[in-house]
């Protein structure tokens, strides 16, 4: 079976005329399906902007394409003399887009700051890609840079925001130039805990499991109980695996004080926790 994709345009100005392989596909934002993978050519075309085209190369699945078309320049000519004085309106010199954020991992319900270099006295737009809303892409701000040629921007996302990876791309609003900064957002899940028995024997080892929908790559799982677990005892991180499922066993010593016991889990960035209860008995 021919593998398909599903294209995304968006443009600024919006309403840009959509040419796939030399063909006619609507205006933008506009989202085509079934598009034979591999190579084709794109073209965006509007009135009073400079067309817009390259050579893609779509992939299996959907992809997001965007272009900001250039105004073309505009002539006045004046004769106050018989020598005409031509003037020409120039939209800006171009400038190296550039982005990075001040940290690669944010929680929901905190903020993340990007900034950069652009063209000095024009704006970078910066478009946002993830899941959710965002996997078409969201146009966020055109954020203005200084005569510096430096731009910055901190987006707050609220608490809405779900976790998953995340892409920032910062354009050149008068020319096809971008980059990209990528980023992951933990939180809005949950973690839990199950064992395998709710008694133990000395000697025994403990087994545990359970989830993390969180986002986070690893738990945290902290032993508390009588003797020296009274203020917990760190056992250590345990990796999620890619179906958000955990396991962990502990083999239990000699030394260990017979009593009730608590195993707390909770996500890497301490988002969210749960516990089990169980008992350590004389196995004799």
């Amino acid at each position: 079976m021919a593998q398909k994709g599903t294209l995304a345009f968006s443009s600024t100005p919006t309403g840009a005329e959509i040419y796939l392989d030399n063909q006619y596909r609507g205006t933008t934002p506009s989202t085509l399906a079934d598009i034979p993978a591999g190579n084709h050519s794109l073209e965006f075309r509007s009135p009073g902007y400079t067309s817009w085209n390259s050579a893609i190369t779509v992939p299996q699945g959907p992809s997001n394409y965007y272009a900001t078309l250039a105004p073309k320049a505009v002539t006045v000519t004046t004769q106050p003399t018989a020598v005409p004085v031509v003037i020409v309106t120039v939209s800006g010199q171009l400038g190296v887009v550039t982005i990075q954020s001040d940290k690669s991992l944010i929680t929901i319900g905190s903020t993340i700051t990007f900034s950069g270099t652009g063209p000095a006295g024009q704006n970078v737009l910066l478009v946002l890609y993830g899941p959710g809303a965002y996997v078409n892409g969201v146009q966020l701000i055109q954020a203005p840079v200084g005569s510096d040629s430096r731009w910055s921007y901190t987006w707050n996302p609220g608490s809405k925001l779900q976790a998953g990876s995340y892409t920032m791309v910062a354009n050149n609003v008068q020319s096809a130039e971008s980059a990209r900064a990528d980023f992951s957002v933990v939180g809005g899940g949950l973690t839990s805990i199950s064992t395998a028995r709710y008694t133990y024997g000395i000697g025994d080892t403990f087994t545990f499991s359970g989830q993390c929908t969180t986002g986070s790559r690893n738990v945290l799982l902290t032993l508390y109980g009588p003797g020296q677990f009274t203020n917990g005892a760190a056992l250590g991180m345990v990796q999620v695996g890619a179906d958000n499922t955990w396991t962990f066993s502990y083999l239990s010593s000699n030394s260990m004080p017979l009593g009730t016991y608590t195993m707390n889990v909770q996500d890497e960035q301490q988002t969210f926790s749960n516990s089990v209860s169980f008992a350590l008995v004389n196995s004799g």
